[in-house]
């Protein structure tokens, strides 16, 4: 199975991919921040298209933040994992407790990330949806779900890797799903990747600059 040297290595192997599936005249490519930005950078260069963010935060189960629970996205848009709410016994103020504290921390990266920028129009377009890999996929389908709202022309996931089974239920949401590696024993996205050190806030502004910059006023 593949090893990606690091988010930027995986997000040009995926431009290849996207290359020979995807032709479209105007195509836009949103990333999930922070470690998806890196990755639909490179998405975006190969494929000669316009990048932008899509904002999601997952929401871990109060005791245990790294196990989602459900994800939230820009627009209000929820997805709750019931599965796991019901076999972790969460209560509802729990749930509440921590939608609160991620749409805090969702408004902040709007503001941090795009500033005055108005946000994308995506209605009629190609929109491929990245991120540096699937675990869970509740994150992505929150996000999946949200921009299926605005009526994009066509909706396509794509990652580096994530589990056969999570990449194939993406296709509820999106029109088609790509996966470049599978691995039976996935594990988590890290291991998958030589450096999967944490992409920081001023990366993330920093690609989004330089992909803003090239594009036509």
């Amino acid at each position: 199975m593949t090893l990606f040297k690091d988010r930027l290595e995986a997000g040009r192997q995926l431009a290849e991919r996207l290359k020979q599936e995807v032709q479209a005249p105007d195509i836009i490519v949103l990333a999930l921040p922070r470690g998806g930005v890196p990755v639909g950078y490179e998405v975006a260069r190969g494929l000669g298209a316009s990048l932008d963010v899509f904002l999601v935060r997952k929401l871990g189960l109060p005791w245990h933040p790294e196990l989602a629970m459900g994800a939230i996205a820009s627009g209000g848009t929820t997805v709750m994992n019931e599965g796991v709410v019901r076999s972790m016994g969460v209560a509802q103020e729990d749930i509440d407790t921590v939608i609160r504290k991620e749409q805090a921390e969702l408004e902040r990266r709007e503001r941090l990330y795009r500033g005055d920028r108005p946000h994308p129009q995506v209605t009629g377009r190609t929109v491929i949806l990245v991120d540096d890999g699937l675990a869970t996929g509740s994150s992505m389908r929150a996000a999946l779900k949200a921009l299926r709202q605005s009526n994009p022309g066509r909706l396509l996931a794509a990652v580096p890797v994530g589990p056969a089974d999570v990449c194939r239920q993406l296709t509820k949401e999106a029109d088609e799903a790509m996966c470049l590696s599978t691995p039976s024993h996935f594990e988590a996205v890290g291991k998958w990747y030589r450096n999967f050190e944490q992409t920081s806030d001023d990366e993330v502004r920093s690609y989004l600059g330089q992909a803003w910059s090239t594009e036509p006023r």
